[in-house]
């Protein structure tokens, strides 16, 4: 695969079912444009796909209880547009538009009545974010801020246009979204009562958007003051109300700031809705599965006779699992895999007895996938894509590492990048990965490392570098990188270290602490500073602590920042102008630094762009990004 095959990519987000309508939306990078233009298709169940719509940016459809509409997001190719709620006929005809809303509507859920929509929006402050004719956002009045949580990466600012709930009635002469929740606070995850008469909702605790806790509120769908009905031990999303008076969602359970490295389970707690000014009978949820070896996806519950379908993450994998009914503290080996084995489920809907999902594989972005076979061919078209070899290796304490080498073409020896994914508490796997396969067409042999902090391997796997970044985890990426580096394709004398996010700070860390191993560092989005993180990043406020602890010294000795004396090999800086979660003086300071010591740093900056450029940038800077990926590369490892 070569950069330019982005354009063939045609990637799935979402399917909705309903009898024998399937329904998918596609999006595909187009650098030309520098957009992600798509529609909605339905899917048969023998024959090729078929166009079901023709905006220029459709996604997210839904279809209506009794089958009757199809509700979905559009957005044009305008610069700035925002996704607006539409709703068609199921038959074929034209698309209504529903809101329009100045910052866009959200996904939209079905009320059982077939007629209402939920859905959320962020709503603006009075003067702000063009709301005032004539006042450009410069001239705008200063915003006063007095929480810690007042932005977030991709969205801006969020304390002066919080996330509120909506409920409109899509079939009335003139739909008018009604605004449900107005409070300094995000709701999130609406999913209607049986009875619809409310809308539970993801809130945080005591509608305190200070809160890094969640619980599940009821919001009468008429109008009224929310109501807790589910107090977690931690957080809680997704819920989905049972008719029998119960309520399913994801949660974790933690204490103050310690949200980090947490598995999500699946938990089941009674629904007892109170009148106004009441407080409902919050309840506590049950835990339905193993907190260390489950660790759930976020992607929505979907009961069914038999139990509850969840995506899992382990291995490397991502795969849809049944909980059985009348589980209890289920481990991950009593969950049935429905789909999903040696691949990601990346969403997934029920209707009846019918299980549809889109599945990621090595080889495809997405397929439309049931139990019996994959529906659909859209990555068909791919060419040069390198299978995965799965490889393991033991650590320096004789823990045992797992992860993947992908080999180019031909026998080698090959030039070797080792690229270490973010999070920490994430995982590289059996998903497609354009990175994995441009550079392996590139003529790269790339190992992936899922070393201690990953998920997906149990929760205790996850948790052991809190308090000891670069420390176990660094083993275990240099002890995969041995195994890879044993087997005759791979050229020990031509090693390169890259990775994003924590990707970034491995690879700077590695650089200072092992840099005699490698040819060069591709750092991006890296944090290299714990003690600048925590004020300058959206989530650094408790982020830094909970990885780091609290004493500056520590953090400090977990910043590779302070080591960059130690660095001599050729090192790229690589960041983006508007990252608000590992901000751009995570760069900056790294960058000058080096070039102050004589190191030979390059800095490549991208404008415009925030933390996810590599999944969600500009097309256009996605290809540049790789064009300069290789020629960094071409330059260092020949």
């Amino acid at each position: 695969m070569r950069p330019e095959d982005l354009a063939q990519l045609t990637v799935p987000g979402s399917v909705t079912l309903h009898g024998d309508l399937l329904l998918v939306d596609l999006a595909t990078p187009d650098p030309e444009a520098d957009a992600y233009p798509g529609s909605l298709w339905r899917v048969p169940a023998d024959g090729p796909p078929v166009r079901f719509t023709f905006g220029e940016r459709d996604s997210a459809p839904r279809i209506s209880p009794d089958g009757a509409r199809v509700a979905f997001l559009r957005s044009d190719a305008t610069e700035g547009s925002r996704p607006q709620l539409y709703v068609m006929p199921t038959g074929g005809g034209e698309a209504r538009p529903i809101t329009d809303l100045p910052l866009g509507a959200g996904v939209p859920v079905w009320a059982p009545d077939s007629r209402r929509i939920a859905f959320v929006a962020r709503i603006a402050e009075p003067g702000r974010y063009g709301t005032q004719e004539g006042v450009s956002a410069a001239a705008e009045a200063p915003r006063r801020i007095t929480g810690l949580r007042y932005r977030t990466d991709g969205a801006g600012f969020t304390l002066d246009r919080p996330q509120s709930l909506f409920v409109v009635n899509a079939l009335a002469d003139v739909p008018r979204p009604v605004r449900l929740t107005e409070g300094p606070y995000d709701v999130d995850c609406p999913g209607w009562t049986t009875d619809g008469e409310h809308v539970l909702v993801s809130a945080p605790r005591d509608l305190d958007g200070e809160s890094l806790h969640t619980d599940v509120y009821a919001v009468p769908s008429g109008g009224g003051a929310p109501i807790l009905v589910v107090r977690s031990g931690g957080s809680a999303e997704h819920p989905v109300a049972l008719p029998g008076g119960e309520v399913l969602y994801l949660g974790t359970e933690f204490s103050g700031i310690d949200a980090v490295a947490r598995n999500t389970g699946l938990y089941r707690a009674p629904l007892r809705i109170g009148g106004a000014g009441e407080s409902g009978g919050a309840a506590a949820g049950t835990r339905l599965t193993e907190e260390e070896s489950v660790d759930c996806d976020s992607l929505p519950p979907a009961p069914g006779k038999d139990g509850v379908l969840v995506a899992v993450r382990t291995r490397g994998a991502v795969e849809l699992r049944l909980v059985p009914s009348g589980a209890l503290d289920a481990p991950l080996e009593e969950l049935v895999v429905v789909l999903g084995e040696r691949a990601s489920v990346k969403a997934f809907t029920v209707c009846g007895e019918k299980v549809v999902a889109v599945v990621s594989t090595p080889a495809s972005p997405g397929e439309v996938v049931t139990p019996d076979g994959a529906l659909t061919d859209f990555s068909g078209a791919l060419t040069g894509i390198r299978p995965l070899r799965e490889i393991t290796a033991v650590s320096a304490d004789g823990h045992p590492v797992h992860g993947w080498l992908a080999l180019p073409e031909g026998d080698g020896p090959h030039p070797v990048l080792l690229n270490v994914h973010g999070g920490p508490f994430h995982q590289h796997g059996w998903a497609f990965l354009d990175e994995t396969q441009i550079y392996a067409g590139a003529g790269y042999a790339v190992v992936l490392p899922n070393p201690r902090g990953s998920c997906g391997y149990g929760q205790a796997h996850g948790r052991s570098v809190v308090g000891a970044l670069g420390t176990v985890d660094a083993d275990d990426v240099l002890a995969l990188l041995d195994a890879a580096l044993a087997t005759p394709e791979c050229d020990a004398e031509r090693v390169g270290v890259m990775g994003g996010s924590y990707g970034g700070f491995m690879t700077s860390h590695l650089a200072a602490h092992h840099g005699s191993r490698f040819r060069a560092a591709w750092s991006e989005r890296a944090v290299n500073a714990w003690d600048s993180f925590t004020g300058s990043s959206d989530i650094g406020w408790f982020f830094a602590d909970a990885y780091c602890g609290p004493d500056p010294e520590a953090q400090r000795a977990m910043s590779p920042l302070y080591r960059a004396d130690r660095i001599t090999l050729p090192f790229a800086v690589v960041h983006s102008e508007d990252d608000l979660r590992c901000p751009v003086e995570q760069a900056q300071r790294m960058f000058v630094a080096l070039r102050r010591n004589g190191v030979p740093a390059e800095f490549l900056l991208f404008p415009g762009e925030g933390h996810e450029l590599t999944r969600s940038g500009r097309p256009r800077h996605r290809l540049q990004r790789f064009e300069a990926v290789l020629e960094w590369w071409s330059r260092h490892l020949s």
